[in-house]
């Protein structure tokens, strides 16, 4: 699949991509749930080692770093792809899931209440 981007590949095509990956290793066996969240857990600590100890801007400015962009890119796909293939273990459908997440937000933080703020809805 050559030059892939976000424009030109669905969700479902990368879910069946790596549904493919994982069944030619015979790795099924070890992707429970458990396991699954577990490594998306680790790959995301993996993705924040890259930021600790920089305050906002700095971490802005390492994001954008030709040398570390790669990495961080490397440890993004990591994190992305045991979600996805924690969505399939599951067989949670993935935009379902983040349309309903985003409509439950909105009742939460109400645009009138949390522009600009960082507070959680209990305290606004």
């Amino acid at each position: 699949m050559p030059n892939l981007t976000d424009a030109t590949v669905t969700v479902a095509q990368l879910r069946s991509r790596l549904i493919e990956f994982v069944h030619e290793r015979d790795w099924e066996q070890f992707h429970a749930p458990k396991n699954l969240s577990m490594a998306l857990a680790a790959e995301a600590g993996e993705l924040m080692e890259h930021f600790l100890w920089s305050t906002p801007e700095e971490s802005r400015s390492r994001a954008q770093d030709p040398v570390r962009r790669g990495k961080i890119a490397e440890e993004l796909a990591d994190v992305v792809i045991y979600a996805l293939q924690f969505a399939n273990a599951t067989d949670i459908d993935v935009s379902a899931a983040i349309d309903a997440k985003i409509e439950a937000n909105a009742k939460k933080y109400p645009v009138a209440k949390s522009r600009g703020r960082s507070e959680k809805y209990t305290e606004l």
